[in-house]
């Protein structure tokens, strides 16, 4: 039987053929079924822009990583500040504000922009959320933590009492540490949060700011005056599970997704739009606060929005903070 050779160059042609098609495929699987974030930092418009790149200390070998992101507003969300500028003006006009802050981020392009950053504002509950992470933090030494149970024996006086409230545990009960903490952040009570005051380590929950470059909180103070970009990095943390575990930071979110407070942020969103969110009530009596903070997650690229409001009624404010949400989902929702 006669064999006709096949000349080398074809042999040579066809491996190239057959390679180039080979990648060309997996570059296709790759990138429909995986987003890169470091070819989005390129696409966000800013490609020459200096990432901020914030890292843990106080170990041997390793620096873990809490956030990375360019330092500069992404061109392409610069452009619809002027959108966001005018709900805020517009109620300022009306009275129904006197100042307002908001930061914006989608995680999928690393791109973000900020509005009166620097404006500064009473939390509130929104600080349960780094107390949160306190707590969690310290069930990684001690794992039956959560576990430990503790009476509910007598209601504590405050001074200000909260305009929005919910589900409150009840004087004579007894509740694990787990289900104070659900009171916390589900219906935001304020009695599950002053028990859970008495038990957080005051040096684990201080850590919890200066671990990521904010200035520890002093107990001393009734207040802990922040500004909107520096607040959103708890949620950043949380959402990259660079500070608590993978499934500490999943159970931590999952929490705050069940959130039963709907009159700020979430009514400016379609229903069945899942959402991890904190809202706070801070400042005085005459010149009250309202700040609400959430992870949004509606169609396939998540995004952070947090918004600080400052008014003479605080009943206005989470209608503002609608207003602007329902604009931030408008804007989002047109993004490829």
């Amino acid at each position: 039987m006669l064999t006709k050779k096949i000349p080398v160059y074809f042999l040579l042609i066809a491996v190239v053929v057959m390679s180039f098609f080979t990648f060309a495929a997996y570059h296709f699987a790759a990138t429909k079924n995986n987003e890169s974030e470091d070819l989005s930092i390129v696409e966000g418009g800013n490609a020459n822009c200096e990432l901020k790149i914030k890292r843990l200390n106080g170990f041997q070998f390793i620096r873990p990583l809490v956030y990375a992101e360019p330092i500069c507003e992404s061109d392409n969300l610069v452009k619809h500040k002027s959108e966001l500028e005018s709900i805020i003006n517009e109620n300022k006009s009306l009275g129904n504000i006197s100042s307002a802050s908001v930061y914006l981020r989608e995680f999928s392009k690393a791109e973000w922009i900020t509005i009166n950053e620097k404006e500064m504002y009473s939390p509130g509950s929104l600080m349960k959320i780094p107390e949160l992470i306190a707590l969690y933090k310290m069930r990684e030494k001690e794992p039956g933590f959560f576990n430990r149970k503790v009476v509910f024996s007598q209601e504590t006086k405050v001074d200000k009492h909260p305009v929005y409230l919910s589900k409150r545990i009840v004087v004579g009960n007894t509740y694990t540490i787990k289900e104070l903490i659900d009171y916390m952040i589900v219906y935001s009570d304020n009695n599950a949060t002053i028990l859970l005051n008495r038990i957080v380590d005051e040096n684990v929950f201080k850590r919890v700011f200066s671990d990521v470059g904010l200035e520890q909180p002093n107990f001393a103070l009734p207040q802990y005056p922040i500004n909107v970009n520096d607040f959103s990095v708890f949620m950043k943390e949380l959402f990259n599970a660079s500070y608590l575990s993978q499934e500490d930071s999943e159970s931590c979110l999952a929490m705050l997704s069940k959130s039963d407070f709907t009159q700020g942020l979430i009514s400016g969103l379609p229903s069945g739009c899942s959402v991890a969110h904190k809202f706070g009530e801070g400042g005085l009596d005459t010149n009250p606060n309202f700040s609400e903070s959430a992870i949004v997650y509606c169609g396939k690229k998540p995004y952070l929005l947090t918004i600080m409001t400052k008014g003479n009624d605080i009943k206005k404010l989470p209608k503002v903070i609608s207003e602007i949400s329902k604009k931030v989902y408008d804007i989002m929702s047109t993004r490829v």
